[in-house]
């Protein structure tokens, strides 16, 4: 009635409008799907962090059948992840350690090497290796099993028992990668500083014992480096674990393994990334 009503010069602009909008509605459909794809995984991130923190403060929510995914999750994670750590901390302690030695000797600035060392070596290179060993080895095995039991309806059948997915995988894997990530930090931290000055010392870069080594090394770190360092390496491994678990647990009857594994794979360098980033900005 209205439209009958309405001017002929009114409907023919209404007219226009709706061709106009019908010609970019796809493109604009397209960019709202791309939009509302990533904004979701950002929201699915922050309301599972603090779920899995806000579980792990109840006594009942670590039961048996929890903990033992924690523990099998926290050796695999460990004990996969030792050996790339150890030969990455070499080789990273090998090229940073003993060439900001000789080079800083060289040029009479011998007394910054504890310095350096702590802000390029441990404070910003160690966190992001071991988040990408994290995820490289453990990251996406989590990220496969959890993603397999969806495809497969295992998922569906813990749920159908009364078992909740995100209690019984995402949490207990989350805390293993958290505990897992620090520990693996602390080694990779050690095992460069202890390789560079095995070289440096060898090359005749550094005269000093290796507890004078050490000990200046750890004098050149401020308060603040004593809290950001692990804290770093605890974020990484929470983050890569998360999105691990959340990125298995939110796969579609479409994917398959040559869509999951570099989609998961991405996420999780994007949250090193981001970690890093983020403590850069703050301090």
């Amino acid at each position: 009635m209205l439209a009958q009503m309405a001017p002929p010069e009114e409907s023919r602009d209404t007219g226009r409008f709706a061709a106009l909008a019908g010609r970019f509605a796809p493109w604009l459909a397209a960019i709202g799907r791309l939009t509302r794809h990533q904004v979701r995984f950002t929201l699915l991130l922050i309301g599972a962090g603090w779920g899995t923190l806000r579980e792990s403060l109840r006594p009942n929510s670590w039961r048996r059948p929890v903990i033992y995914e924690f523990r099998a999750t926290l050796r695999q994670v460990i004990g996969g992840g030792f050996l790339s750590i150890v030969i990455t901390a070499t080789l990273a302690g090998l090229m940073v350690v003993s060439q900001a030695a000789y080079w800083l000797g060289y040029a009479g600035m011998a007394q910054m090497t504890g310095s350096i060392l702590v802000s390029v070596l441990v404070r910003e290179i160690a966190p992001i290796l071991v988040g990408i060993i994290l995820m490289g080895r453990s990251g996406m095995l989590s990220l496969t099993e959890i993603g397999m039991m969806v495809l497969g309806g295992e998922v569906r059948g813990l749920q159908a028992r009364g078992i909740d997915p995100f209690l019984a995988l995402v949490m207990p894997r989350t805390f293993a990668f958290t505990v897992g990530g620090f520990t693996l930090g602390m080694i990779f931290a050690v095992v460069s500083l202890l390789m560079g000055f095995v070289v440096a010392h060898a090359s005749g870069a550094i005269t000093s014992s290796v507890w004078t080594f050490f000990f200046n090394v750890l004098a050149a770190m401020t308060t603040w480096d004593y809290l950001i360092i692990p804290l770093k390496f605890v974020l990484v491994g929470f983050f890569v674990g998360l999105g691990a678990c959340i990125s298995g647990l939110t796969v579609s009857s479409n994917d398959t393994m040559a869509t999951i594994m570099p989609r998961g794979f991405a996420r999780g360098i994007m949250l090193v990334l981001v970690v890093n980033i983020l403590f850069m900005l703050d301090f």
